[in-house]
């Protein structure tokens, strides 16, 4: 596999780290500390055209790839895990399934405003008694004449409370059983009936809006039906089969960030009469960090050039995903070790980035379904 970049790509990524040093380094610990969604912040990267990387420009993206996205959300999330989540989440959970199940016309209305990054977007599938078993889900929109009624609670809602367009799955047949009878909606936030539920105080990604959101009797157009009735699950599973590379780029974002406060933090602190970076102890440890963050990139550009290609990219979504998660959390484990007692304290950064790094094994698919996932395409 070529491991090089191109030349726009590296733009992109560049352009990326610009923007996350100059506008999210002096805010990142204080808006995690706030748990202050950085609004100001999200808009400039839309007018940067971050919001819609791999988007075609006919919609309103960059028409880049999805490896130029994987560098940008990595660079993002090296500064502020949440801003990264909230990129993610956008392009890979809202716009994608608009981009590859919407009509010509619902690219036209809904896309082309996420991509451009004048709206924002959400994925609402989990709800709380639905989590990895999304079958389980209770949310109903019933047809009646041109539009479903929709009702029921999603929660964990990434972006929640902060989104435009919500990508809504719900039951169009409440007595299919099992998967079947699951459909996905557009709804806008506008509508009536929907409103933002409680907002979820967090172990990490604090910047990131996390909540609920109800719909009682909600009326939405028929029109803003994504691909076929009852195909839902379809589209969620494509959806998140996708999203896990952004999730691994975000942890491996987070990881890069701890491996580079642990360098600087070692050839900093004196023990013993020398640094710390050349006590054995130390050095073992930045060195593992290092091979399990390059393992963790390449698996993750791995599935995203698959992903380009138009080749299978399922397993090797699901093995990024789960290898960078876990490896993100003994990075930043380690990153704490290195660091002492000055690493559990808010002085430094790398317990945020250790917050920040756990969910990363939980969110769009938690280790252990990457592990099913894995294993199923081996067996099957």
């Amino acid at each position: 596999m070529d491991v090089s970049i191109t030349e726009i790509q590296s733009m992109i990524k560049d352009t990326a780290r610009e923007f996350a040093e100059k506008e999210l380094g002096p805010i990142a610990a204080a808006i995690d500390r706030e748990c202050r969604f950085p609004a100001e912040v999200v808009s400039k990267m839309g007018e940067l055209g971050l919001m819609g990387i791999y988007i075609p420009e006919e919609y309103g993206g960059a028409g880049a790839d999805m490896l130029s996205y994987c560098l940008a959300v990595e660079e993002v999330s090296r500064i502020c895990g949440s801003t990264g989540v909230t990129l993610s989440a956008h392009t890979s959970l809202a716009c994608d399934p608009i981009l590859h199940f919407g009509t010509e016309e619902q690219k036209k209305k809904f896309l082309t405003p996420l991509a451009s990054g004048e709206s924002l977007g959400c994925m609402a599938l989990t709800e709380p008694g639905a989590g990895s078993d999304a079958a389980a889900g209770r949310t109903t929109a019933l047809k009646e004449g041109d539009v479903y009624v929709l009702n029921g609670t999603k929660n964990f809602i990434t972006n929640g409370g902060t989104a435009d367009y919500a990508v809504v799955f719900a039951k169009t047949d409440k007595d299919a059983p099992g998967t079947k009878g699951m459909s996905a909606l557009v709804v806008e936030r506008s509508s009536e009936g929907y409103t933002i539920g409680k907002h979820e105080e967090k172990l990490g990604i604090n910047a990131s809006t996390t909540t609920e959101l109800v719909f009682e009797n909600v009326a939405v157009p028929a029109a803003n039906l994504l691909g076929e009735e009852g195909k839902g699950f379809k589209i969620a599973m494509h959806t998140l089969n996708g999203g896990r590379i952004g999730i691994a780029a975000q942890a491996v974002g987070i990881s890069q960030a701890a491996l580079e406060e642990s360098i600087k933090f070692s050839k900093e602190r004196v023990q013993f009469g020398k640094p710390i970076a050349a006590l054995q102890a130390i050095q073992w440890m930045i060195a593992d960090m290092k091979v399990k963050l390059d393992a963790s990139r390449l698996l993750t550009h791995r599935a995203a050039c698959l992903k380009d290609m138009c080749k299978p990219y399922i397993t090797e979504s699901a093995a990024a995903k789960l290898f960078a998660s876990e490896a993100a959390t003994w990075i930043t484990h380690k990153a704490i070790q290195i660091h002492g007692g000055y690493g559990y304290t808010k002085d430094y950064p790398v317990e945020r980035y250790y917050r920040d790094a756990r969910i990363t094994e939980i969110y769009e698919g938690t280790s252990e379904i990457q592990r099913l996932v894995i294993a199923s395409s081996l067996l099957r």
